[in-house]
């Protein structure tokens, strides 16, 4: 007898996709990191990117672009903030969540807790613009 789908184990794919030396769809080393990765690719995701998830996303790389202003960081930091509690809510309770662009480099600073494992952990992710 199966088990219903909520029973299962969930399967973590790594990032970026890749096989692993048995020609099986890689893993990631553990947990914490794979939220990690999660949370990276939601940020600099922009809306439209995914074919069949049009709202998945946040855009924060097209801020490196916009002209800065307190207004226009508060309202990133709120949409990002939406983003992830939206997508991520299962994975991970969002703690802290800073986004600053100055001049072509975009730095996002972001605390959050693992809910399966109830560690506390930082992630912060730098963006340039290329020259």
């Amino acid at each position: 007898m199966s088990s219903p789908p909520g029973d299962r184990e969930r399967v973590d794919v790594a990032f970026p996709f890749h096989f692993d030396a048995r020609g099986r769809t890689a893993r990631p080393a553990d947990h914490q990191r794979h939220v990690g990765e999660l949370l990276e690719q939601l940020l600099f995701t922009s809306p439209g990117e995914r074919v069949n998830r049009p709202d998945f996303g946040c855009g924060l790389l097209q801020l490196v672009f916009a002209p800065n202003s307190p207004e226009l960081a508060a309202t990133v930091e709120y949409t990002a903030r939406a983003a992830v509690q939206r997508w991520l809510g299962d994975v991970l309770d969002l703690v802290d969540l800073r986004a600053v662009a100055e001049e072509s480099v975009l730095t996002v600073d972001v605390r959050y807790v693992v809910r399966r494992t109830r560690q506390e952990a930082e992630a912060r992710f730098v963006r340039e613009v290329p020259r």
